[in-house]
C-alpha cells in the first residue's frame, strides 16, 4: 500500500509517520495492515513537482497540512482551501479515487478566518467525493496534545507543558474555559483504523472517540502538579486517562538536561533510607542499603503492611508474630529475586550477611505519617 501524507513535518504528520514506520518494520502489534508499506512524506519543503507522482501512485491520502497561524489572514485560505485544491486536481487528473483524509478542526463551525477556511475546504472535498466516487473521511478535530507538539504555536496544552517545565510564566485569561481534547496515540489509532477501512464515523464526518473534557485551569493545576511532584514524590493518578496522559506529554517537554533530579538520602552508621516515589493509593518505594553485619526493623505494625525485595548482597529477614516465640527467617539474595510480604502483627528485622552492602527495594502500602507511624518497637 503507497500512503501519501501531506503535513509530514506536523504534529500529527511526525506521530503518524512514526507509527507507520513501525508497523513497516513489523514492531507495532494490534493492527490489520501488512507491512508493505511506502510512505510518500510531503511538507512544505518538500519539492512540488513531487506531489504529481505521489497522486498518481497513492492508494490513500492523508491530508494533513494546513495553516494555523499565518503572517497574513489571506494565507488561510491559500494554505487549508488552495493546497487542497491542488492535492484534489493532482488526484483527478490521474483518476485515482482512492480514499482521501481531511485534517479540519471543530473551528470549521465558528465563523473566522481560520474556520472559513477549513469548512471550504471540507466542503471542497465533499464535493470532490460525490462527483469521483472517492471515499471522503473528514476529521473535525478538537484540541489535540501529545508529544511533538509545537508550543506557542496552536496547542494551549504544549505551551502550558513547555513553559512549565522551563520555568517560564504563563497566561490563563479564564480558567474556568472547558477544553475538549483528544490525544495524539489515541489521533493516531483512529487514523490507522480509518486506513485499515474502519473509520469512526459520524454522518458527513469522522471523529476520535475517545474524548477529555476539562476546564483551562485544571489542565494548568495538574501541569503544576507534575512539576512539583519532584520534590514531594508524589505520583499522579494515573487511574484517570486524562492525567495519565498528559503526565507523558508534560515529560517530554522536559529540558534535556532536566531528566533527572536528586531525592534525599537519610544517612546513618548502618547505611542509608530513601524515599522514592509516593502514591495516596498505592503506598510508596523506598531503596535500603544495610552495612555488613547490620540488623534493621525490629518493630511490628497493626494495618501497615510492606514488601521486600533484595536486588544485591544477602542476607535474612526474620518474623515472630507478637503474642509467640517461634522465629521464622527466610534468606535473601540479589542472586534470586524474590519478594517477601511483611504481614501485620509480626515482629520482623532483616540482616545483612554478605561482606558488602545489602540494597532493599521496599514497598509500603501507605505514605509515611509521623503522626500516626503505625510503627511499635519489639525485638524479633
Amino acid at each position: 500500500m503507497k500512503i501519501l501524507i501531506t503535513g509530514a513535518e506536523g504534529f500529527i504528520g511526525k506521530n503518524l509517520i512514526a507509527e507507520l514506520n513501525n508497523i513497516k518494520e513489523g514492531k507495532a502489534k494490534g493492527y490489520d495492515l501488512t507491512n508493505d508499506l511506502t510512505l510518500f512524506e510531503y511538507d512544505k519543503e518538500t519539492d512540488p513537482d513531487l506531489l504529481d507522482d505521489y497522486c498518481r501512485e497513492a492508494d490513500f491520502v492523508f491530508h494533513l497540512a494546513g495553516v494555523n497561524r499565518p503572517k497574513e489572514q489571506s494565507e488561510f485560505m491559500e494554505g487549508n482551501f488552495g493546497f487542497t485544491s491542488t492535492l484534489l486536481d493532482n488526484l483527478k487528473k490521474y483518476g485515482n479515487n482512492c480514499p482521501v483524509m481531511l485534517a479540519s478542526s471543530i473551528q470549521a463551525e465558528l465563523d473566522n478566518p481560520y474556520g472559513a477556511s477549513k469548512k471550504a475546504g471540507e466542503d471542497l472535498l465533499l464535493d470532490y467525493g460525490r462527483e469521483n466516487g472517492a471515499e471522503v473521511l473528514i476529521y473535525r478535530f478538537p484540541n489535540v496534545f501529545g508529544k511533538w507538539c509545537r508550543p506557542n504555536y496552536n496547542s494551549a496544552v504544549a505551551t502550558f507543558c513547555n513553559n512549565i517545565a522551563h520555568g517560564l510564566p504563563i497566561q490563563v485569561n479564564d480558567p474556568s474555559v472547558v477544553m475538549t481534547l483528544v490525544y495524539i496515540d489515541d489521533v493516531i489509532k483512529e487514523l490507522i483504523s480509518a486506513l485499515e477501512g474502519n473509520p469512526n464515523r459520524e454522518g458527513d464526518f469522522c471523529k476520535v472517540p475517545t474524548e477529555h473534557r476539562i476546564t483551562l485551569g485544571g489542565i494548568v493545576d495538574l501541569i503544576y502538579s507534575f512539576k512539583e511532584s519532584r520534590k514531594t514524590l508524589l505520583l499522579p493518578d494515573f487511574s484517570d486517562p486524562l492525567t495519565k496522559k498528559l503526565y507523558s506529554t508534560y515529560l517530554s517537554y522536559l529540558p534535556e538536561n532536566e531528566f533527572s533530579y536528586p531525592l534525599k538520602m537519610n544517612v546513618d552508621e548502618r547505611g542509608s533510607f530513601t524515599e522514592f516515589i509516593k502514591s495516596h493509593d498505592r503506598g510508596q518505594v523506598s531503596i535500603n542499603v544495610s552495612k555488613p553485619g547490620i540488623t534493621k526493623g525490629q518493630h511490628w505494625h497493626h494495618t501497615k503492611n510492606e514488601k521486600f525485595l533484595v536486588v544485591s548482597g544477602k542476607g535474612v529477614i526474620r518474623f515472630r508474630k507478637i503474642d509467640d516465640v517461634k522465629v521464622y527467617e527466610y534468606f535473601v539474595s540479589g542472586e534470586k529475586p524474590e519478594v517477601v510480604d511483611i504481614p501485620v502483627g509480626y515482629t520482623h528485622n532483616i540482616e545483612n550477611l554478605g561482606d558488602t552492602d545489602m540494597v532493599t527495594v521496599m514497598w509500603v502500602n501507605e505514605i509515611f505519617d509521623p503522626e500516626k507511624p503505625d510503627t511499635y518497637f519489639e525485638k524479633v
